[in-house]
């Protein structure tokens, strides 16, 4: 019961983190394309600035993750990636003072803030399914998500409210030193009470000694031996992985969503941040139903994300308000469900000595699935049965996959 009651605090003071620090990235987020044309940008760079660090955020877990897990330092690279959010985006408030220059500095802090999100996000993963395992993993990642996306929700809330009440954007960014620096001293309290794994293991390998056992090796030896054998990706990780490509390529970014919103049904820009938190709002409680099914259920319960993936195109690219909200409320508990319980499977499916690096993998996979997905959407969007259509076939082949991967992968993995 000890040592439950202390899995929950962990995992609720890692939950406080990112609601700090989403509050910090999210609350910027909407304001980048902004600040750029501000600063004196065109379109095209706003797209490669803005495009390229959401790249970024996701692309290079691939070399975040098995870094990583070759070093074992978990808990270094969790505090590097939170420290550049910390430190970019507050920065970002000092552009505006630099003329030319400031395009270059704010470009680069955007940029930046998103390489921080790729540095942390596999180590941070991994301290998280280790502490979450006493309690339930599916339990553990949709309480840390839904914590999270009320970091998401409350962040655009008070740039909006700075900016209504001073009329210029360079305050809202200083305000968020504010939640930056309060998760910096949480995640430095946390570090003091939770051990890194990496270490675990390393200190597994190896006796105080050195000395052979009687069996004929070290224990430096075995561990070298299990490391090896758990080398390879399970095949029911990697049918996973091509789901989530498929399942993400269906997935419609909110921008595109937020385009239609304006142009095609006619919402009020100052409403579309709040449809937005709203999304955010189902999210979260996507992430907690989820979870807690995927505790009783298994995998099983993720064969939903594919069906819901499919729904939204069909009511969120309406031309009236009422099943545009519907496909936008859906497609919240599909992205809940996507950034939280996914990675619950993802822990249960691969050994922890390689977990840093499948999360790297994992994100590679559905960043290339968002990026064709932004094609697809962007190519079709003027037809909306032939996309309609498409997104349908990338969801019941992701279906067909997923069913694969549920029936090859354990239960839940949850301590007695």
């Amino acid at each position: 019961m000890a040592r439950r009651r202390s899995s929950w605090s962990t995992v609720v003071g890692f939950g406080l983190v990112s609601l700090a620090i989403d509050s910090v990235s999210d609350g910027a987020r909407p304001l980048a394309g902004p600040l750029l044309a501000q600063l004196g940008a065109s379109a095209l760079v706003v797209g490669l600035v803005t495009g390229g660090a959401e790249a970024a955020a996701q692309g290079l877990r691939v070399l975040f993750g098995p870094w990583a897990d070759r070093t074992g330092k978990y808990w270094t690279f969790t505090l590097a990636g939170y420290a550049l959010t910390a430190l970019c985006i507050p920065l970002l408030a000092l552009a505006p003072a630099l003329a030319a220059s400031g395009l270059v500095l704010a470009s680069t802090l955007i940029v930046g803030d998103r390489v921080g999100k790729a540095v942390r996000s596999p180590a941070k993963t991994v301290l998280l399914a280790a502490v979450a395992k006493p309690i339930g993993r599916g339990r553990g990642f949709a309480v840390h998500k839904s914590l999270d996306l009320a970091g998401a929700f409350l962040g655009p809330l008070i740039a909006s409210a700075v900016i209504a009440a001073t009329g210029a954007l360079w305050p809202a960014f200083a305000v968020l030193a504010v939640p930056g620096a309060a998760a910096m001293v949480l995640l430095f309290w946390l570090r003091r009470h939770v051990p890194d794994p990496g270490s675990g293991r390393r200190d597994a390998g190896s006796d105080a000694e050195g000395e052979p056992e009687r069996g004929g090796g070290t224990p430096r030896a075995d561990a070298s031996r299990a490391a090896k054998g758990s080398a390879r990706f399970p095949p029911s990780f990697l049918l996973f992985a091509v789901a989530a490509f498929l399942w993400s390529a269906g997935l419609v970014a909110f921008g595109v969503i937020s385009f239609h919103l304006s142009a095609d049904v006619g919402t009020p820009v100052s409403l579309v941040p709040l449809i937005y938190a709203a999304a955010m709002a189902t999210a979260a409680l996507g992430a907690l139903a989820s979870g807690y099914l995927y505790d009783r259920l298994g995998g099983a319960i993720l064969l939903a994300l594919p069906l819901l993936v499919a729904m939204v195109p069909v009511l969120a690219f309406s031309t009236t308000a009422a099943p545009v909200l519907a496909g936008v409320l859906i497609w919240g508990a599909a992205t809940g469900i996507q950034d939280s319980t996914v990675k619950a499977l993802v822990a249960d499916l691969v050994a922890e000595p390689r977990q840093g690096t499948a999360y790297g993998v994992f994100a590679a996979f559905e960043g290339g699935g968002a990026l064709a997905g932004g094609a697809l959407y962007g190519a079709l969007y003027g037809s909306r049965p032939l996309l309609i259509a498409a997104v349908a076939v990338l969801q019941a082949l992701a279906l067909v996959l997923l069913a694969v991967t549920v029936r090859k992968s354990p239960r839940p993995a949850r301590d007695a």
